[in-house]
């Protein structure tokens, strides 16, 4: 008997090879019908006999190509209609779309044997890829994902590619960026006012590299400058050029044998180096390259991911390069050719130049194996635009974020697409960036201004603030700072019920009492909201935001309530006038600023040890900190009281400045300092959960990409029993915002 179905699938099931699957596993069971890619996902009709229509459904989801990621399926019986084949039909445009993208993909090992196999038609084509792997959301002008609406759509494919695309059972039936080195577009080398195009570009290039030239390579999401990593004199150079003074570069390896070489991998890590997103892995350092990580012991690693990255190792490129954001410091990453080649030209000494545009800039992204599973500290290529999670809203929200490590989150039809790391906004073209991110996906997924609600960080004077104010929308929503970190961990889990303590720490925030929060616990739901039952001790900031650059301007605030102190400016500590300027604005009650900052705590005892020169980068004097404690094994700690719910710095400061004048180790000091932070927070925790019934802690902010710091804290709160939530879709810093604002949203009522 014949029986027919209609199937609707959702997730990341367009461009990844879904279609020519579903038509090879019809053909399979011997059904008839057609597939196509619609707004919402891919739409099946099959019919046939009925043992054949029930091992279809089983194994659309058994058997989906790896790159898919099905989030839901709805399968409905439907009348016959008599079909005598299965086809793939034309995409469907009739309602919004709300499909999830997919991200890039790392070339396959398959196309990577044709890529080196000299017998191939694509034998060392940069481009190669097939429905597994290559880019998606780099190239996608517009849904539904067909190659008219991509950038590939200025070549037209030849006799053979034409076969490939339109053969079901090739590799490459109906895989949109198809190219070879006849139709498709290729590589020039850039020397001066000289441009390369034969077949030996990626030669040139590779030698350009081996002889310490600094290269802009073009990728997948932008352009990279790389040098060799072992020439230490180049990766100088670059960080000069680059005016980037001390944050690290990120390395490329030539394969995961020679990754082991240079850096300590877990399983965890290896298994997020060698995943599908291909991010950049953060590991504690086995060898040193100078210039690379300056005072840093971790090295962020990865591996080739796209058939260029491939073919320079191939053709003799040093197996480490420094491979990082072709940008001037702080700046996003350009993708533009025009644009690269002007902004680059007293950076790079020659430009590899692929003809394929760039649909939009996604930087890579950097992940680490944490203490409490995965962690992301940036999320970008390989990971957006994946919706994260389906919140119960059917009014398109846009969430701008913060300013600093900005990324925006798009609600449509209850998914919650959250975009890729855009930088910090107080940087002119990254403000242009975060707007024409903001465009994009609205565009994409045909959202009209008129029906936003529009989400805002509460700070008045944050530039997404203020751009959420310029927006003609109908509705817009404040969602404070911290509170809006916590959310975003609930919102990863889809957990709208679960009461919760939750601990934000970070360096700065915008509180309801309009003073400088970073410190803060709170109770409650995402459903209901959360309350703030506990904090850091209030500090004083002198010089407001320019404290968070002088780490010993932050410190004159905590330590001005100490009832005696040393002659800070003398040895050991050596402080500079700058110091002594803050505690003038204190005297005076000038430009003083009250704040609960968990990050500024971190800054001063930074100081107290010897970090007393200005940041170069944020977060520096912290990460110097915990870089420090990790080379004690002591396991001394300092008093932090938790006392009329606030947790006092005053004892801790006072044994630091002690330990400090009786010759102790400044690493020794971290180290207990570390130590007391984990302590103080758990007995805070303890004494909360306890007065608040509740069994679980949320842990996000900034200060939670602190390692050592959670290594501390897990066997205290487990002690306690107390069960622990962190982000792992989003970062736990500014990146995670956006999420955690929208699910806010969503629960607010506002419509």
């Amino acid at each position: 008997m014949t029986s027919a179905r209609t199937i609707r699938v959702r997730g990341v099931v367009q461009g990844v090879g879904f279609r020519p699957f579903v038509y090879r596993l019809a053909r399979a069971n011997t059904l008839t019908g057609w597939v196509l890619n619609g707004e919402q996902g891919v739409e099946i009709f099959v019919e046939g006999a009925d043992a054949g229509l029930e091992e279809f459904v089983r194994d659309l989801v058994a058997k989906a190509p790896p790159a898919a990621n099905i989030a839901e399926m709805q399968v409905a019986r439907a009348e016959p209609l008599g079909l005598l084949d299965f086809t793939i039909r034309e995409s469907a445009h009739l309602n919004r779309p709300t499909v999830r993208v997919s991200p890039d993909l790392p070339v396959c090992d398959e196309c990577l044997s044709e890529l080196l196999d000299s017998s191939n038609r694509r034998f060392h084509y940069p481009y190669i890829n097939c429905t597994n792997c290559g880019p998606r959301y780099t190239v996608i002008l517009g849904l539904p994902y067909d190659r008219p609406n991509t950038t590939m759509n200025s070549w037209p494919l030849d006799a053979f590619c034409s076969a490939e695309y339109s053969d079901p059972d090739n590799r490459r039936f109906h895989a949109q960026p198809v190219a070879c080195p006849e139709c498709g577009p290729l590589y020039f080398l850039h020397t001066g006012k000289q441009i390369d195009g034969g077949k030996d570009v990626i030669a040139k290039a590779a030698a350009m590299l081996r002889d310490g030239k600094i290269l802009a390579v073009k990728g997948l999401g932008g352009y990279h400058l790389a040098c060799d990593a072992r020439n230490a004199p180049t990766v100088a150079q670059l960080r000069e050029r680059k005016f980037r003074k001390e944050r690290p570069f990120a390395l490329m390896v030539r394969n995961l044998s020679i990754a082991r070489t240079i850096v300590e991998l877990t399983e965890d890590s290896e298994q997020l180096l060698t995943g599908v997103a291909r991010p950049i892995v953060l590991a504690p350092a086995k060898v040193e390259f100078p210039e690379v990580a300056p005072g840093n012991n971790e090295l962020g690693v990865m591996l080739p991911y796209t058939p260029l990255h491939h073919l320079l190792f191939e053709q003799g490129a040093p197996e480490i390069l420094v491979m990082t954001s072709a940008n001037r410091s702080s700046e996003p990453i350009a993708y533009e050719d025009e644009d690269a080649l002007r902004s680059l030209a007293e950076i790079a000494d020659a430009f590899l130049v692929g003809e394929r545009p760039i649909a939009r800039r996604v930087d890579d992204s950097v992940v680490r194996a944490g203490t409490f599973g995965p962690a992301i500290l940036r999320r970008s290529r390989g990971y957006a635009p994946a919706a994260v999670i389906t919140l119960p809203s059917q009014q398109p929200i846009l969430a701008l974020g913060a300013d600093l490590k900005n990324a925006v989150t798009l609600v449509v039809n209850g998914q919650a697409f959250v975009s890729q790391h855009i930088g910090d906004l107080d940087h002119f073209s990254a403000f242009r960036a975060f707007q024409e991110t903001s465009r994009d996906l609205l565009a994409m997924y045909e959202v009209r201004l008129d029906e936003l609600l529009v989400v805002h960080d509460a700070h008045p004077q944050y530039r997404s603030t203020t751009h959420a104010l310029s927006l003609p929308v109908p509705g817009r929503l404040a969602v404070q700072h911290h509170r809006a970190h916590i959310a975003s961990v609930l919102a990863e889990r889809g957990d709208w019920d679960t009461r919760v303590a939750g601990v934000s720490f970070d360096g700065t925030g915008y509180g309801d009492d309009g003073t400088i929060w970073g410190g803060e616990i709170f109770g409650g739901t995402l459903r209901s909201g959360f309350q703030r039952v506990a904090h850091l001790r209030p500090a004083l900031l002198p010089g407001g935001d320019a404290a968070a650059r002088y780490p010993v301007q932050a410190a004159a605030g905590f330590l001005s309530q100490l009832e005696t102190l040393p002659d800070l400016c003398a040895h050991p500590f050596d402080f500079p006038s700058r110091y002594r300027t803050a505690r003038e604005l204190i005297d005076r009650k000038v430009r003083c600023f009250q704040t609960t900052s968990m990050g500024r705590l971190f800054d001063t005892v930074a100081a107290l040890v010897g970090f007393t020169r200005e940041i170069t980068y944020e977060g520096q004097a912290a990460i110097w900190l915990e870089q420090l404690a990790k080379r004690s094994m002591t396991s001394a700690s300092y008093p932090f009281p938790f006392v009329e719910n606030e947790l006092d710095f005053r004892p801790l400061l006072s044994a630091v400045i002690a330990d400090r004048r009786r010759g102790e180790s400044p690493q020794k000091i971290a180290r207990s300092f570390q130590r007391a932070v984990a302590e103080g927070l758990a007995r805070a925790l303890r004494e909360v959960c306890s007065a608040e019934s509740m069994e679980t802690v949320v842990l996000s902010g900034g200060v939670f990409q602190n390692e050592l710091l959670l290594q501390n804290l897990k066997p205290l709160l487990e002690r306690n029993r107390l069960q622990v939530w962190t982000n792992h879709a989003v970062p736990a810093n500014d990146g995670g915002i956006s999420l955690g604002q929208a699910a806010l949203a969503a629960f607010a009522g506002v419509k």
